[in-house]
């Protein structure tokens, strides 16, 4: 297996939330802008995605050259944005976009769920070097965060159809990764009790019985 190569983690950081950021940033100073190209009119929306599907391949283009390692979720989510993004760009028309995110949300709480259901948890296959646990905590996280990738799904799909564009692009920017995060957090107490190093064995829980 192919180890990743440590980088800065400012610059990682950079590289995975500066896109989003700089879409945020483009969106609110160009919002009010149209552009005629063609003869057809384009609205501030749609140039900045436009030009956010381009700059989030560089961004993960330098991070695999740097690391040596792409993740199969920054693979789906690049997909889906290039797709989504395109069809934005291509129909003029800024619903593909803001689907796109209750479609990426919604497929990772599928396939969470399809492992559940089959008594795995599948989280351990993205974060298992990170986060060595037993096979019951994965059980556990992966029931977990597949319902919070299912809450996001929803919110996204209620907020898009019922806000503005202004008020669904700092939502989707703060509002679902900042949720994503605190329930990643959450589950302090849950990483702790089933971690590998506390005591505890591969199959079941802890090794005291607790």
């Amino acid at each position: 297996m192919q180890m990743e190569r440590r980088v800065n983690p400012w610059l990682r950081q950079a590289l995975e939330l500066g896109p989003p950021i700089l879409f945020f940033l483009a969106y609110t100073r160009f919002q009010d802008v149209t552009w005629t190209i063609g003869g057809r009119d384009y609205d501030g929306f749609i140039l900045v995605t436009a030009g956010f599907v381009p700059l989030l391949l560089l961004s993960m283009a330098v991070l695999w050259k740097l690391t040596g390692k792409i993740s199969r979720l920054q693979v789906f989510t690049a997909v889906m944005v290039v797709v989504f993004g395109g069809l934005t760009v291509w129909l003029n028309d800024e619903r593909f976009f803001k689907m796109k995110t209750t479609l990426v949300y919604g497929f990772f709480a599928v396939t969470l769920g399809i492992g559940l259901l089959r008594g795995q948890g599948w989280l351990k296959v993205l974060m298992g070097e990170m986060l060595p646990m037993t096979d019951r905590g994965w059980l556990i996280l992966s029931r977990r965060i597949a319902l919070a990738f299912a809450v996001m799904a929803v919110a996204n799909e209620i907020v898009w159809r019922t806000q503005s564009t202004e008020f669904w692009v700092t939502f989707e920017t703060f509002g679902l990764p900042a949720f994503l995060f605190a329930a990643f957090m959450l589950q302090a107490k849950l990483l702790e009790r089933e971690s590998l190093s506390a005591g505890t064995d591969d199959r079941g829980g802890r090794g005291d019985g607790a």
